[in-house]
């Protein structure tokens, strides 16, 4: 197991590297951030002074080798724009994005679960019909248009919900969260059901088709001839059996979500890290983007690296290479 462990670790750090590479060299060749922070009549001096402040003098190596040494204390450069820490940046604008993530989410896979094992459990219902034709919809529709039409109906046309911002706020530990008063909820209202509706369209058809394929299987058919009722072979055998790839789905589509909630963050002016992205982007802070782009590389090393190491704890012969 330790074995397996480390040669997790390793591939995990070169994938790291190459990301940092890739990601640095990308950003860096993405426009010139003076251009835009000093104004076009600026002396050749102030030019050169900003240049120089900004380290935008180096060659690009040179900074390549500069940003990782201050990565590896930990330290992600400071943003040109508003000249504090980039993760103290991130940090700040990161609950916004992870409340509205993490409610999304959780809500398609409670309810997308559900809907997909009644699916699967009775696909020759109305009701059965109703709901994939539902996830069809997910599945087609753009989120962005999604968005805009909840905008226009709840928010423009019914006004009972608002359009954007976060609304009122509750401190925890010193932490503003939305979702603990009323105001906030009615706030985050609207892009959660655009974040989810994706998430749920997926999680419907994945239950669906484990369900169909299970009810069919000799553990069931066992189950029902020992006399178990339906109620227990849903809540205890099905969903156990099903439970494998949903998990895999849910942890991979967790962080996804939380690194490219960009669109519905712009559209419903969430104040998230998506939103700060996309500004980061439009005024050339080549810290923030850089930032932005290793920790999202970074987290999704550290879920894969999460489910091939609960994977192999499940089945030995992953952590044998594959071996009886």
């Amino acid at each position: 197991m330790l074995g397996f462990v480390i040669q997790r670790t390793l591939q995990a750090s070169m994938v790291m590297a190459v990301m940092s590479v890739l990601v640095f060299c990308g950003v860096y060749a993405i426009g010139n951030p003076v251009d835009i922070m000093i104004p076009p009549d600026a002396t050749q001096q102030l030019r050169e002074e900003t240049i120089a402040k900004l380290g935008l003098d180096k060659p690009l190596y040179i900074q390549y080798f500069t940003f990782v040494g201050n990565l590896l204390h930990g330290d992600f450069g400071r943003s040109f724009v508003y000249n504090i820490p980039v993760l103290e940046l991130i940090g700040g604008r990161l609950p916004a994005t992870l409340e509205l993530v993490l409610i999304s989410v959780i809500t398609a896979t409670v309810l997308g679960v559900t809907l997909g094992i009644y699916a699967g459990y009775k696909p020759d219902s109305w009701i059965s019909k109703a709901i994939m034709i539902v996830s069809v919809l997910g599945f087609s529709v753009p989120s962005f248009w999604v968005g805009l039409i909840l905008i226009l109906t709840f928010a423009v046309n019914l006004n009972i919900l608002p359009a954007g911002g976060r609304g009122q706020t509750v401190e925890v530990f010193g932490i503003p969260w939305s979702f603990l008063t009323i105001d906030g909820l009615r706030h985050i209202a609207l892009p959660a059901i655009n974040l989810a509706l994706f998430k749920l369209s997926m999680m419907i058809r994945l239950a669906r088709a484990g369900t169909r394929e299970i009810m069919l299987s000799d553990t069931i058919k066992f189950a029902r001839a020992a006399g178990i009722s339906e109620r227990v072979i849903l809540s205890r055998h099905l969903l156990k059996l099903i439970s494998i790839p949903i998990v895999t789905v849910f942890g991979l589509e967790l962080g996804s979500t939380l690194a490219f909630a960009v669109v519905t963050e712009t559209i419903f002016s969430w104040p998230g890290v998506g939103k700060l992205i996309i500004d980061s982007i439009g005024l050339l802070d080549r810290p923030v983007m850089v930032a932005y782009l290793i920790l999202v590389a970074l987290l999704f090393v550290t879920i894969n690296f999460t489910i091939d190491f609960v994977f192999a704890l499940i089945d030995p012969r992953l952590r044998h290479g594959g071996k009886a």
